[in-house]
């Protein structure tokens, strides 16, 4: 059911009044994401008619814009990607693992987003598959699933990494497979150090090579010693790396990442109203406890849009990355060699291919009077209006 209030419908709103405001200002990138929420779904991309081919009714069904900024479009991506996930779990447990940016990083980062996004996963990737193999701790070769959020709970700026990691890994020497201790995977104290000392080095090797840039009040972190001075305190500081309780099971890993891979800033589910006050909407005060986390805010819709569009990810950034074990280019041949050691059955092949997703994709919406198939009748273009037009409902009155 679609939700009374789309993050579209703000947009659609107050967005030309926000681009003449932001004239210069908004990225080409933010724009196109401004522009495709506003189309996604309506006669502007094209579309379809469908026909239920037990009762007849008929819907027209307008094209998504498939951006991956849109909130609208991520839920088929996610089940898309997740089905390619399923066949790769491991019969073990799983654990969560989250690297989080101190403040002054995070404002670095605002403007070099691309350069900073990416020093993130990489020091929080080798920070796991370092301590992993030390024989100190598990001796062992992981893999990981890394997902980028840029997002707090209120829209502001917060860049942390979240990491799925199954419970164990090969050995250095490949012949065997090393669990971790129940409920235990690896010292947070340890990982947080190693983590801040590689973001440092490698945030400082950045800086040195000029990849980063610096505006209003941080202008003055472009020269070497005021950027040195600035990261001094940074290292002398515990920086938050977060390890959760592992999952209840490998199915309950792709519930979470159901909720968690291809998640936008906000849903419209937490939207409760558009009106001349703003925005409204409801997120968690995490320095509040218990139930009276759950708040509700009010935004300007201008100030809505910009914290929106503040998450808009570089042109090609990936935000999903695997690593380790799970790196594409050994992925299959480690995740056999898994299963072979865990004396796991391996999972059946997939089926159908391209005819299994198109047929999935025509049942994925039955006919809302019967639940039969829908089967598609016509096509129509970009800005163009549907020949054929769904029937009106049949009114029926019990005169009993």
């Amino acid at each position: 059911m679609r939700p009374a209030l789309d993050i579209a419908d703000v947009f659609r709103a107050h967005g030309p009044a926000f681009r003449l405001a932001q004239a210069g200002h908004l990225s080409l990138g933010q724009l196109k994401v401004m522009s495709a929420i506003e189309a996604c779904r309506t006669a502007e991309l094209g579309g379809h008619v469908e026909r239920c081919e037990d009762c007849a009714h008929l819907r027209i069904a307008y094209n998504s814009c498939r951006n991956r900024h849109c909130p609208k479009c991520q839920g088929a991506a996610a089940e898309r990607w997740l089905k390619a996930r399923e066949a790769e779990l491991l019969p073990l447990a799983y654990y969560h693992v989250v690297f989080t940016l101190p403040a002054e990083i995070a404002d670095i980062a605002f403007h070099n987003k691309a350069v900073v996004y990416d020093i993130l996963f990489k020091a929080a990737s080798e920070t796991l598959l370092t301590i992993a193999a030390d024989p100190k701790h598990l001796g062992a070769r992981i893999g990981l699933v890394a997902v980028l959020h840029t997002w707090g709970s209120a829209l502001t700026h917060h860049p942390h990494i979240h990491c799925i990691v199954p419970g164990g890994g090969l050995s250095l020497d490949g012949e065997r497979w090393i669990s971790c201790r129940k409920g235990f995977f690896l010292p947070v104290r340890v990982l947080s150090r190693l983590f801040r000392r590689l973001f440092l080095e490698r945030l400082k090797a950045a800086h040195t090579e000029g990849r980063l840039l610096f505006f209003g009040e941080h202008a003055g972190l472009a020269d070497g010693g005021v950027f040195a001075a600035a990261m001094a305190p940074l290292r002398r500081i515990e920086w938050v790396v977060y390890a959760k309780p592992p999952f209840a099971g490998p199915k309950s890993v792709l519930t979470y990442l159901s909720r968690y891979t291809h998640r936008v800033a906000i849903s419209a589910s937490r939207l409760v109203s558009l009106d001349e006050r703003g925005v409204t909407f409801r997120y968690k005060d995490y320095r509040a406890g218990g139930p009276d986390r759950r708040k509700l805010m009010t935004l300007a819709a201008s100030e809505f849009m910009r914290r929106f569009l503040i998450h808009v990810l570089p042109t090609g950034f990936h935000r999903i990355r695997h690593y380790g074990l799970f790196a594409n280019t050994a992925r299959a041949a480690n995740l056999a060699k898994a299963r072979a050691l865990l004396q796991a059955t391996p999972p059946p092949p997939a089926l159908g291919g391209a005819d299994e997703e198109e047929t999935a994709a025509k049942d994925a919406f039955p006919c809302p009077c019967c639940g039969g198939r829908m089967l598609l009748i016509e096509v129509f273009e970009r800005g163009a209006s549907p020949r054929t037009r769904p029937t009106p409902p049949i009114i029926r009155v019990d005169s009993s």
